[in-house]
């Protein structure tokens, strides 16, 4: 990646943890789910070089001092604390970093410099805000084995890659709507209820395409919203259970 230029977007990665803990993190002898290792490299690591390597001009990472930060710290990153929830967190780092910004998760143990720059690439110049997805047939084809939650809409089946880009500041009025479609990611139906009788109506008949649906929501809050769609299935998968782990460090291991 070192022929392409720098892109002129900073990136924040989210890496905050439940109050109470993360069971899943626990499990794997860790404090925080960031510090899990594939082949030698922690979840973090892997996520910070990933963006490095597409030459971003500055990576933030959202977590609480402690190992994580020290950890960001030694990466190189700049530490920001995070706020009561994702929306929050990504509040703080948007005001901390600025626009255009890229927010994705640390626990994106597969990123991929390519798909950054695709993001940012592939995002219309005259929106605000893109979030990248991936077609249920692209994921399966890539990782037959990993389960996914998938949004229907009348052009396919769409999981949530965690990527996102706030390319201008008018996206702040989405940061709150970015939350709350987080929190139903797993009800679709509620997204499109937030949009009204008839965008639940168009979904449910399978009228409505997904580029269509973020179109809809960037009007509800005056913000111009793109669907960036993802080339590669694997950007669809990340690490939040036991069964997700594996099916990454066999497939890191084949490469290996």
């Amino acid at each position: 990646m070192s022929s392409h230029r720098t892109l002129e977007a900073a990136a924040l990665v989210l890496a905050g943890t439940r109050p109470a803990g993360d069971p899943f993190a626990t499990a794997q002898g860790v404090a925080h789910k960031s510090l899990i290792e594939i082949e030698g490299f922690t979840l973090l690591e892997r996520v910070v070089r990933a963006l490095q390597e597409a030459r971003v001009s500055r990576i933030g990472v959202s977590c609480d001092e402690g190992p994580v930060a020290d950890l960001a710290r030694g990466l190189g990153a700049e530490v920001i604390p995070t706020g009561r929830g994702p929306s929050a967190s990504v509040a703080a780092g948007f005001e901390a970093l600025g626009a255009p910004l890229i927010v994705t998760t640390s626990d994106h143990a597969l990123l991929q410099p390519d798909w950054v720059r695709e993001l940012v690439e592939d995002t219309p110049k005259d929106a605000d805000l893109s979030v990248m997805l991936a077609e249920r047939e692209a994921v399966q084809r890539a990782m037959p084995e990993s389960k996914r939650t998938y949004l229907r809409f009348a052009d396919g089946h769409w999981s949530g890659c965690n990527l996102f880009y706030l390319q201008t500041r008018e996206a702040h009025r989405a940061i709150e709507t970015w939350s709350m479609v987080e929190a139903d990611r797993k009800r679709p139906w509620r997204i499109a209820a937030r949009l009204g009788v008839g965008t639940l109506f168009s979904m449910l008949v399978g009228r409505l395409t997904l580029a269509e649906g973020l179109a809809r929501l960037g009007d509800k809050i005056s913000v111009r919203a793109a669907l960036v769609s993802a080339n590669d299935g694997l950007a669809a998968v990340d690490v939040d259970k036991q069964a997700d782990l594996d099916a990454v460090r066999a497939l890191i291991a084949r490469r290996n």
